[in-house]
């Protein structure tokens, strides 16, 4: 009987294999109309006998790493839809096959060459985007021109809580019509290029002037919805900005930068379908033709809205005609991985021109030697001889230290006696060797190592002698490890200690019997520690919005007139957001600990005290304390330890603003592994180096308290 239900059940597995086998396994980051119209042409495909198509919509935010990890492990879809800025790292990764010799429509011949990487065709195009200037036609009765006339309409539109020009500024995606305009580029001729030159200091000031007619540092949702409450006359943004308006909008090219007499030329990105390298790769060829062909063109712009590459299916609005007179002049997205250098520099320029922290000169020349040290090539390689003997020698004293102990009678007597209970602590013992202690060793081996475009070479602990001794940068730079160390240290302290005074206090107050509902209280007062941190920490990042927040909004009120303080543009400001933030999420955790060690504490105590003449304090000083204290000390620890790798705060709140100035460590060490180059071994040096301080914090504490602690 159970050999009969074991090859059942193997029947049932083949076929579920089969069956999904046959299914193209597609995904995708688009939404909303462009969704609906992916998914009717899905639908057209299956119903003309393609087979079965199986969409995904994965968040865009995650969409690089997912497919990066998923199809090299053979987990991945068997069709990609995505823009061609990442090709070239896709390319060189393997991921995609080349499609030279696959049959499709007639493209728009600047999509086709998107779609190429040193030479061969990973890709087929479906649609491009571009930025365009879009207009509420009941305010704007012509579009402007010139650079010149869009900020004199501007000014002309704004007041009363309106703009006449809204857009995301502070990004370099939205600066590159400018950029371009004025002859400057990031990327020209398969190399960077130069951030210090007089162009791109001009359109730095350009993007200064145009980003003070809008609000302070607005989001594309932001924008959005000032353009539907009609605050927004003018807004520089592209095709997914008109999805799902539902509020009448025109659109016209870019006017012409008026220093230059250039057109304003933006950044044209095309949205193409890649076949991976999967066991379904006919059916997703032939998915990914139809997907090129004419009827799914036809499709994906009436019911998603696109601009097609195809060529023959017109713009059939006003919106895609501006779109694709737009892209005649637009520049297309470069996709090698080098060019993603220069975004952060760019940004850093911008947000520094716009606040006034710096002149376009001043941060241009910055820009540039920011992408130097990005771009800069690994140390020297390092002779690994003198790491592999001492490791050896390492190993052989551990052996000889094992060795000795065995050596002794009694030990093996208590090993021998004791061997039930080794037992039950294997599986647990097993458990952090696998998830604690290899990790950390793979982190440790990794940081010896540099990783420069996918390549590896042993440096041995230059990493450690960069970061400790700031060889990059000033040690009053944002960027220097000291100086990061500081506010690391500084963002400890300040936490620490209002967790525990908040918590403390409330201990103090929730455990007198004359406070009414205490139960209900104390449920209310250990919310903020139950809701999850990151929701927390994008809740108090809205609140402190410049224009919407209710911060400002409960300063307007006190104050007696309108405030719109950016907490982003200057040290103090962002780090007391922060602050506050992980304050809020830290002294429900003090105040459960106090209040728990307060329920073994006599009153009786503290009664003949007062009857002895000690006043309030001197009873909390001399009879309360010393006995919370043991208690206390080991959370203040624990506490610490949290809020010194408090990464969600940092980086969903002020995002380490201003120019990285409230980074703590552990973000630090984030942004070298993902937006800096993917430098691996450097950010496994600063994580490495930040187990170093903790660990010598606890041996401290350790030694202060008289007590293992940590």
């Amino acid at each position: 009987m159970i050999v009969r239900w074991l090859v059942i059940l193997a029947a049932v597995l083949a076929l579920a294999r089969g069956a999904s086998a046959a299914d193209v396994v597609v995904w995708h980051a688009w939404m909303g109309a462009e969704e609906a119209g992916l998914v009717a042409a899905a639908q057209r495909f299956e119903a003309g006998g393609g087979g079965r198509v199986s969409l995904v919509a994965v968040p865009f935010g995650v969409f690089d790493a997912k497919i990066e990890t998923a199809i090299p492990r053979g987990n991945g879809p068997d069709v990609v839809i995505a823009g061609h800025g990442g090709l070239g790292k896709w390319a060189r990764m393997g991921l995609f096959e080349p499609v030279d010799d696959l049959v499709i429509a007639p493209q728009m011949p600047v999509a086709e060459e998107a779609m190429r990487w040193e030479g061969a065709r990973y890709g087929v195009p479906l649609a491009y985007k571009t930025l365009v200037l879009l207009y509420d036609p009941a305010q704007v009765a012509a579009p402007p021109k010139t650079t010149d006339e869009l900020v004199a309409l501007a000014r002309s539109l704004a007041g009363d809580g309106r703009y006449g020009l809204a857009y995301e500024a502070g990004a370099a995606f939205y600066h590159a019509p400018f950029m371009h305009g004025f002859g400057a580029a990031m990327w020209q001729d398969g190399a960077l290029s130069r951030l210090d030159t007089p162009a791109h200091a001009g359109a730095l000031g350009l993007s200064a002037r145009l980003a003070a007619l809008g609000p302070t540092r607005p989001s594309s949702e932001r924008i959005g919805q000032l353009y539907r409450e009609g605050k927004a006359a003018m807004v520089i943004s592209g095709p997914w900005f008109v999805a799902d308006l539902g509020r009448p909008i025109a659109a016209a090219p870019l006017p012409i930068v008026s220093e230059t007499g250039q057109p304003a030329r933006p950044y044209l990105t095309v949205d193409g379908a890649y076949v991976t390298r999967g066991p379904n790769t006919d059916a997703a060829r032939a998915f990914v033709s139809f997907l090129a062909g004419e009827a799914s063109a036809i499709v994906r712009r009436d019911v998603g809205g696109q601009a097609v590459t195809t060529l023959g299916v017109s713009a059939d609005d006003p919106v895609r005609t501006a779109l694709a007179a737009q892209a005649a002049v637009a520049v297309p997205m470069p996709s090698d991985p080098k060019a993603l250098m220069a975004w952060e520099p760019l940004n850093k320029a911008l947000r520094q021109t716009q606040r006034g922290a710096a002149s376009p000169e001043g941060a241009a020349a910055e820009a540039q030697a920011w992408l130097e040290l990005l771009t800069r090539p690994p140390p020297e390689p390092a002779s690994p001889t003198p790491y592999l003997m001492l490791v050896g020698v390492l190993g052989l004293l551990a052996v000889g230290r094992v060795a000795q102990r065995l050596s002794s009678v009694e030990l093996r007597g208590q090993i021998a006696a004791h061997r039930a209970d080794y037992l039950w602590v294997a599986p647990a013992a097993l458990a952090v060797l696998v998830l604690v202690v290899a990790p950390f060793l793979v982190g440790a081996t990794v940081s010896l190592f540099a990783h420069y475009e996918g390549s590896w070479t042993f440096v041995g602990l230059r990493h450690f002698a960069d970061i400790v001794l700031s060889r990059d940068w000033p040690i009053t730079s944002p960027m220097s490890f000291p100086f990061t160390l500081a506010v690391t240290v500084l963002w400890t302290i300040t936490n620490v200690f209002l967790h525990v005074t908040i918590g403390v206090a409330l201990a103090l107050v929730l455990r007198e019997p004359w406070v009414r509902l205490r139960a209900v209280w104390r449920v209310l007062l250990i919310v903020p520690w139950a809701v999850p941190s990151y929701i927390t920490a994008l809740i108090w990042r809205t609140m402190f919005d410049a224009q919407y927040g209710a911060i400002n909004a409960v300063l307007s009120l006190v104050l007696g007139h309108p405030v719109e303080l950016d907490w982003f543009a200057r040290f103090s400001t962002a780090f007391a957001a922060n602050l506050v933030t992980n304050t809020w999420l830290g002294f429900p955790f003090m105040m459960v600990i106090a209040l728990g060690a307060m329920q073994s504490i006599p009153r009786e105590l503290e009664e003949a005290a007062l009857i002895d003449g000690a006043g309030y304090f001197t009873r909390l000083r001399h009879v309360l304390w010393p006995l919370l204290r043991p208690a206390m000390l080991p959370a203040v620890v624990l506490g610490s330890v949290w809020t010194f790798n408090m990464f969600n705060v940092i980086y969903l709140v002020s995002g380490g603003e201003p120019d990285g100035a409230t980074e703590i460590l552990i973000s630090e060490a984030w942004r070298w592994a993902f937006s800096r180059g993917n430098r691996y071994g450097y950010a496994a040096a600063y994580a490495v180096v930040i187990f170093g301080v903790l660990f010598v914090y606890s041996r401290f504490t350790n030694r202060l308290l008289g007590k293992r602690v940590l």
